[in-house]
């Protein structure tokens, strides 16, 4: 982003880059950094001969290794340079510093090569006690990147460092410092935890070793919290704000903002340094800070600092200290008026955090009116910058300023502005802050407007954002409706636009509402009566119409364009489009039609005898039907109508979608937890006579995500993680229960994934996902990766969910899902990006979402790669997306199945395999796997009852692929013959590939 490097470079955990570039530096000065005039000792005299481009060895050795054509050639130059290194340090005992130097420096950089080096490590220790910079820096260096804690030198090295930290040589406590940074493990913090602190409070201790323990003993402190001592220390640690060198400070100022997120009352006395040092800098004249002016831009570095740590404490109590800072706010604020002293991007990059970071502060603070309002206007400005970084982080500091009441009505002035960026901008991250600011920005006085627009631009929407804004939408039109027939307008209009990405919760809410209020129940009948007409409708629309038409289809029955029986013929025609969960809802709808219109009941009643119900693979629908038919002929009309009377009012409470988009965001700030704590005391009573929002049951809410995902019941066991800390992202999936109630959460092939694998090895589960949809994909020590997926005709989504079972954070963290040569053209997918940061014992959900083009062999590849400790590490699997995932299953009598086998006789259509069992033939297991595979299991079908038979459909966007499928176990030989047959020659073969590795 646009803010500029805050953080001074730290000590700690960055030993394989520094060693890269230092083994640069030394290529190309040799020896250098005056090693020989802080010691008045010749170069000339400890040296060899060659020199003048610095270790000639080891950059003919690094040229050799660049030269290399093949792996092969690789390993044999390393080989054969470890055998030549191993030879001189036991055989040669007359090795001087340099070329011990030089030795340690190549297997330095063959380790930077992924190479194990099992020796050298005490040459490396011996060049610790060499007074040549370059000698010990290499040491320490070769030290700080391959030496173990646990290992049998840790005592002479700790020895060393102790030494260097009692020298009078600036430099040499700098190396130590730096190497115990580097380390940073809790036995260097028990080793120096005594030392560190003294360094840096000492007015014996140089300038630029101070800024050095500093950041060292932040290192240190981020391992173990307990290094740091109380009482006078604090107020010691704290006035190193007040040193005269600016290095210090800024140094001094990570370290304490550290402490203080700890223990915040210990160190609130850093709050009057702290303003007085931004004081001191923010009035400055460039010439006062020449040597920390950053293009004409006094210090921007410690200024944000200085303003993020004032963040962490209330506006402060004093006076002449508020006053203080008001006063550099105000300052900052002018400053940004003022016509830039440069062109260059340094220039705008330094200013501008500065001043984003002073709009922070404000925002904090949320008492000064005329600040709030100043840096409302500032943002504005912005809003039409050329820049995109800075339109994003006006964007997004907006959303904050609009949640303030003395800032929101100045907000409000720039909505036309936020509307044109949310339609003309090119990238979606700025779009997406662009619906943040329209969200926060909304209240009664526009709530209309912005939920329209926020509607006409849903039908263009990228695909990243809709789910969220889905969700805003209804929560913006629940909040804000002052006419319910407009809030079930907007629903409907978002199911009908963005119907993929409306969950469960948002046609949930509709059904609460209108059955709790009287006066829209008729509006709501008539409205999904005519939205149910269109040719193409969506199944959530379906369910909507379904309840509510089941509910209250009699307020609209007196109409004969919507009659009783061109309700239920409305209905029952998108029934077989629909999945079970849908047509169970669609049921229950039937049978509660026939306690509203007694006329149509013979009807209803032939639908339950069907055989699409009572023959139906799902067991739902077979005991539903079969129990509303038995209930529609043996119960008395006053039976009947006391079990289907109309649904009582739902129980006040609040609502769920809030929950659910915050979990969805996975953005949620301290400062936006702030915001949201300010927009209901804000609010008040304004809100509706619906429900209102209460934080703290929606941050303990284990409602659905968007694809139907909920944590496991309160009596389920939940430790399946190492650390105790992961929630099961596959929860759901182990609570049983059925799918009735309109649920859409099960997939054609009904099949519930196991628990996941508890063991300290790494799992990979690919091969499972062939027959099921939902479970885990991938775990070890550190990571879990679940799947669910749901599929209709040719599109598909997935949701992989990534669980850190650790309890450090999962940093730069990258998945990629690429397809491979042989799928290119074949199948599409496109992924939501997620965030970088995987905090510990948290889990990110990553939505992909595919279409089948045509038939496909192979699988996408999944590459996940993040750090872990500082240790990069990558996984390289595959993503559970294969061609049967696209089945529709069929239903066929035995002579349309036999029919359709020999017209598809051809060779090329016909693939075969006969191979050995795996495991037991239990009819059951083998039932569970052909389901799995997403076919439809025929029963009676074969002559041969031992037999099974399937049928389905592969929908691609080019065609419709007809399958069949027969099964035919020999238990004696324990064999199986699988023969497939298809529409397209090449599928066949394909799908017995894959089913037949599940045997």
């Amino acid at each position: 982003m646009l803010e500029v490097q805050v953080e001074a470079r730290s000590l700690g955990g960055g030993g394989r880059e520094e060693a890269r570039r230092l083994l640069r530096g030394h290529l190309v000065t040799g020896e250098r950094n005056g090693e020989a005039s802080s010691l008045n000792i010749s170069k000339a005299t400890t040296m060899p001969a060659v020199r003048g481009d610095g270790m000639r060895g080891l950059a003919v050795f690094i040229s050799d290794i660049r030269n290399c054509k093949s792996k092969e050639a690789e390993v044999k130059r390393i080989n054969k340079e470890l055998a030549n290194i191993r030879s001189k340090f036991k055989g040669d005992k007359t090795l001087d510093g340099y070329q011990k130097k030089k030795y340690v420096c190549k297997l330095l950089f063959i380790f930077l090569l992924g190479h194990d080096i099992d020796f050298g490590h005490m040459e490396a220790v011996n060049l610790l006690s060499s007074n040549k910079y370059t000698e010990k820096q290499i040491g320490y260096l070769f030290i700080s990147v391959l030496v173990n804690t646990n290992s049998d030198l840790i005592k002479l090295i700790v020895q060393s460092i102790k030494n260097d930290l009692g020298s009078r040589n600036p430099v040499h406590v700098n190396l130590a410092l730096q190497c115990i940074a580097n380390i940073g493990s809790k036995e260097m913090a028990d080793a120096f935890g005594t030392d560190i602190p003294k360094l840096l409070v000492s007015g014996e201790t140089m300038d630029v070793v101070k800024q050095s323990a500093a950041l060292c003993l932040l290192r240190l402190f981020r391992t173990t919290q307990e290094i740091i001592p109380g009482g006078e220390w604090t107020s010691r640690i704290i006035h190193l704000l007040n040193d005269q060198h600016m290095g210090v400070v800024t140094a001094a100022c990570s370290l304490i903002e550290a402490l203080v997120k700890k223990n915040p009352d210990e160190y609130k006395g850093c709050v009057s340094l702290a303003v007085s040092r931004l004081s001191r800098i923010v009035t400055a004249s460039y010439t006062d800070l020449q040597d920390y002016t950053y293009y004409f831009v006094p210090a921007p570095w410690l200024s944000v600092k200085l303003l993020r740590l004032l963040q962490h404490y209330p506006p402060p109590e004093d006076p002449g200290v508020r006053g203080r800072l008001n006063e550099c706010l105000d300052t900052i604020l002018n400053k940004a008026q003022e016509p830039p002293k440069s062109k260059k991007v340094q220039h705008s990059n330094a200013k501008n955090a500065v001043l984003f970071e002073a709009i922070s502060i404000i925002i904090h603070s949320d008492s000064e009116p005329n600040l709030l309002v100043r840096g409302c206007n500032q943002l504005g400005q912005f809003l039409s910058h050329r820049e995109t970084n800075l339109r994003y982080l006006a964007l997004e500091t907006m959303c904050l300023l609009a949640t303030s009441e003395f800032s929101h009505e100045a907000v409000k002035k720039h909505q036309e502005t936020v509307i044109n960026a949310l339609k003309t901008e090119r990238d979606v991250s700025v779009r997406q802050r662009a619906v943040d600011l329209l969200y926060a920005m909304c209240d009664r006085s526009n709530a209309e407007e912005i939920v329209q627009e926020m509607l006409n631009y849903l039908e263009t929407a990228d695909y990243s954002i809709r789910e969220e804004m889905v969700l805003k939408v209804a929560i913006l039109a629940e909040k804000y409706a002052q006419d319910y027939t407009w809030y079930v307008d907007v629903i409907l209009n978002l199911i009908r636009i963005a119907g993929d990405y409306v969950s469960e919760e948002v046609w949930y809410r509709v059904i609460q509402i209108v059955v709790n209020r009287e006066d829209v129940q008729g509006y709501a009948a008539k409205t999904v009566f005519e939205a149910l007409q269109a040719p193409a409708c969506h199944e959530n629309m379906v369910k909507v119409g379904g309840y509510i038409l089941g509910e209250f289809g009699n307020l609209i029955a007196g109409d004969s364009r919507s009659a009783p029986a061109v309700q239920f013929q409305l209905l029952h025609s998108k029934y077989h489009l629909c999945s079970p969960g849908t047509r169970a809802l669609l049921l229950t709808t039937y049978i509660k039609f026939i306690n509203l219109f007694p006329e149509i009941k013979t009807q209803i009643q032939d639908v339950l005898k069907s055989n699409s119900n009572l023959r139906s693979s799902d067991a739902e629908l077979q005991q539903r039907a079969s129990e509303y038919l038995h209930l529609s002929v043996i119960t008395t009309t006053d039976v009947l109508a006391t079990v289907l009377e109309e649904m009582p009012p739902f129980t006040e409470k609040e609502s769920s979608i809030l929950a659910v988009l915050k979990k969805k965001s996975g953005r949620m700030s301290a400062q936006e937890a702030q915001r949201e704590a300010r927009v209901q005391a804000r609010e008040g009573n304004a809100a509706p006579a619906v429900e209102k929002p209460q934080t703290a049951q929606m941050n303990n809410s284990t409602s659905a995500d968007l694809l139907g995902l909920s944590t496991p019941p309160a009596n389920q066991n939940n430790t399946q993680s190492n650390t105790g800390v992961l929630v099961d992202v596959l929860g759901d999936l182990y609570g049983g229960g059925g799918s009735g109630g309109g649920s859409n959460t099960n997939t054609h092939n009904g099949t519930a994934a196991p628990a996941p694998a508890s063991s300290s090895g790494a799992t990979d589960n690919i091969k499972k996902f062939v027959c099921k949809n939902n479970g885990v994909l991938y775990e070890n020590d550190i990571i879990q990766i679940g799947i669910k997926s749901e599929f209709r005709q040719n599109l598909g989504r997935i949701g992989i969910f990534y669980g850190n079972k650790t309890s450090m954070p999962l940093q730069a963290f990258c998945p990629s899902v690429s397809v491979g040569l042989a799928q290119q053209g074949k199948v599409t997918v496109q992924v939501k990006p997620v965030e970088p940061t995987i905090d510990a014992g948290a889990q990110v959900q990553q939505l992909v979402n595919c279409e089948c083009v045509e038939d496909f062999t192979g699988l996408p590849d999944l590459i996940v790669s993040f750090t872990y400790a500082n240790v990069p590490q990558r996984l390289a699997l595959h993503l559970p997306l294969s061609i049967n995932k696209f089945f529709e299953p069929t239903d066929m009598n035995g002579e349309s199945f036999f029919a359709r086998w020999k017209n598809l006789s051809a060779p090329s259509q016909e693939a075969q395999k006969i191979f050995k069992c795996a495991g037991a033939m239990e009819t059951a297991a083998i039932k569970t796997k052909l389901l799995g595979f997403g076919m439809q299991l025929l029963e009676d079908i074969d002559p041969n009852p031992e037999n099974f038979v399937c049928a389905a459909i592969i929908h691609t966007r080019t065609q419709q692929i007809g399958c069949l499928l027969r099964l035919e176990p020999n238990r004696q030989a324990q064999m199986y013959r699988l023969t497939i047959r298809a529409s397209k020659e090449s599928t066949s073969g394909i799908l017995a590939e894959l089913l037949a590795e599940q045997f």
